[in-house]
């Protein structure tokens, strides 16, 4: 029986260079201590390279929660899971509308995120 978990999310308000920055600070840890990380860095505890990155931690949080969710639903050890894959892939960007302040628009980044766990 396999002992992975796995969680996804389509199109999210997030830049691929940001969320890569923050998975390769989270690569082969604990999943215990890269939801505490996380969390340290949305309360401006911890940074990286003097950034916080709050805006793609929310979203990374929530995956994080809900990889962790998963893998209690098949019935794992959450205490023995590590984070065993982290992409961020590239989806299609669209121009927000413009404002009476800047008369051209604002192109809104968008990526697809996929985190996997597996127990050992």
């Amino acid at each position: 029986m396999e002992k992975i978990a796995k969680s996804k999310k389509s199109n999210a308000r997030i830049s691929i260079k940001d969320a890569n920055v923050i998975f390769k600070k989270l690569r082969r840890k604990k999943l215990e201590k890269a939801i505490n990380f996380v969390k340290e860095l949305l309360a401006r505890k911890k940074d990286i390279d003097g950034k916080y990155y709050t805006g793609a931690c929310k979203v990374i949080l929530e995956l994080l929660e809900d990889v962790k969710n998963n893998a209690e639903a098949k019935g794992l050890d959450t205490e023995k899971l590590f984070i065993k894959r982290l992409a961020a892939n590239k989806s299609f960007t669209f121009i927000l509308p413009k404002s009476r302040i800047t008369h051209r628009g604002r192109r809104a980044k968008l990526c697809h995120l996929e985190i996997e766990v597996e127990e050992r």
